[in-house]
């Protein structure tokens, strides 16, 4: 596509100009994105589809679970047991750059061939460029996707060219993949507060950062967690929460459990309580206050709630019903989509959280994960990033299965993009 104004004239400009990936940033991507596999055979000879070596292996299920190491490469395996003889893989990962005064991303596509007795043969591309002005301004050059005949929207057709291209969520949603740990920044986004520990896509942190002046004070002040909720949860808008998060840095109180105070907040809200009070925006035990405070609104809302149950029935089974009937599990863990009002109703009062008021909120899906029936945490996703928000046991906390839901969770999300994209 041709340059529209002078913005993207300006960005393809200094595009014309930017260095090729080196060698060693390819290497740094062949060495740290790459899952290799450890092929091994029903009488347990394994095989590296790295360098081909083979040797006896232990139990399988010792070398299945835990992995292992190639005694030749010392590359960390995946093993499967499987009479499958080539590997291939396809991994991202992302080189964040300055240049011409833009922050730029690079997104290079690694792909891996393994076969058995043989070592394994690399090839990348480099797919997609974002390029960041200092005001959050942004322009995306691509390669061209196969868009027809294929399920994957990051299906590339390497031999195209970078080009500037039309922006599409699409771009939003590729894989960040590693990072590559050197870090060229442009001084705005280091003034910023900018911290490489903070656990986001790179394009979102930047872009937020650069755009939004309310997120860099979060971050300045310490205020981390509430930054990490407003970045990754676009149901949450900072402008409903500002002055109550003012107040709590006049009063040098930081928010540990973003998501349980912004809920807190809603409810005193919904009360009409003065939200420039200390008294109310600070609490001491904010979980106790919540609960309170939760309480408070199921015992007002119950009644109504469940008399509106019929006339809002239709419209959430036409939000939500092409995810009805979703359910996985790894054999202890069982999770499954929650499929009226009155089952996410139920959920709240069972395990004492606000799920119940989430059935109107269009970004998300909530789910059920129960261990014989008895549940455990609630979990919700968000439709737009694919991703886990939260997941909550009884009265918001986690329970000990919680990074086995999520894993489990995590694991079965194609399933949901799959009806998302029907």
């Amino acid at each position: 596509m041709k340059a529209k104004n002078k913005f993207q004239q300006q960005i393809v400009e200094a595009s014309k100009t930017l260095p090729t990936i080196t060698k060693q940033q390819v290497q740094w991507g062949y060495d740290n994105t790459i899952e290799h596999i450890g092929r091994r055979t029903n009488k347990g000879i394994i095989t590296c589809t790295k360098c081909a070596h083979s040797w006896q292996g232990e139990g399988e299920l010792i070398n299945t679970l835990l992995g292992c190491d190639c005694p030749n490469c010392k590359t960390k395996l995946i093993v499967k047991t499987t009479k499958q003889r080539v590997f291939d893989g396809s991994y991202y990962m992302t080189i964040i750059t300055a240049h011409k005064g833009f922050q730029v991303l690079r997104t290079i596509m690694i792909k891996c061939k393994g076969k058995v007795s043989e070592t394994a043969k690399y090839s990348h591309s480099e797919v997609m460029q974002r390029w960041i002005a200092p005001n959050g301004r942004y322009a995306t050059f691509a390669k061209l996707r196969q868009t027809m005949g294929t399920m994957y929207y990051d299906s590339w057709i390497f031999h195209t060219s970078l080009e500037l291209r039309a922006e599409n969520d699409v771009y939003d949603r590729i894989f960040t993949g590693e990072v590559y740990p050197r870090q060229k920044l442009i001084p705005e986004v280091k003034r910023a507060g900018y911290k490489k520990n903070i656990k986001a896509k790179p394009f979102d942190l930047f872009h937020t950062l650069l755009s939004d002046n309310r997120m860099e004070t979060l971050l300045k002040t310490g205020q981390t967690e509430l930054f990490k909720l407003f970045l990754n949860d676009k149901s949450r808008k900072i402008s409903d929460y500002w002055v109550s998060i003012r107040i709590c840095n006049r009063n040098g109180y930081k928010i540990k459990d973003a998501s349980l105070w912004c809920d807190y907040i809603n409810y005193l809200r919904y009360f009409g309580k003065d939200l420039h009070n200390a008294k109310y925006v600070c609490p001491s035990d904010l979980h106790k206050e919540h609960d309170r405070y939760m309480d408070k609104r199921t015992k007002a809302e119950t009644q109504k709630e469940i008399e509106k149950l019929r006339e809002k029935e239709a419209d959430f089974a036409e939000a939500k019903g092409k995810f009805f009937g979703i359910l996985f599990s790894d054999g202890t863990i069982t999770v499954r989509v929650l499929e009226s009002i009155e089952e996410m109703i139920l959920e709240g009062k069972f395990m004492h959280h606000c799920v119940g008021d989430y059935y109107s909120k269009a970004d998300s899906l909530i789910l059920s994960a129960t261990i014989d029936g008895k549940r455990i945490e609630t979990v919700e996703i968000s439709f737009s990033r694919l991703a886990v928000i939260q997941s909550r046991g009884v009265c918001n906390k986690n329970t000990e299965y919680h990074d086995q839901i999520i894993w489990l969770v995590n694991k079965n999300i194609p399933l949901i993009q799959q009806r998302l994209a029907a």
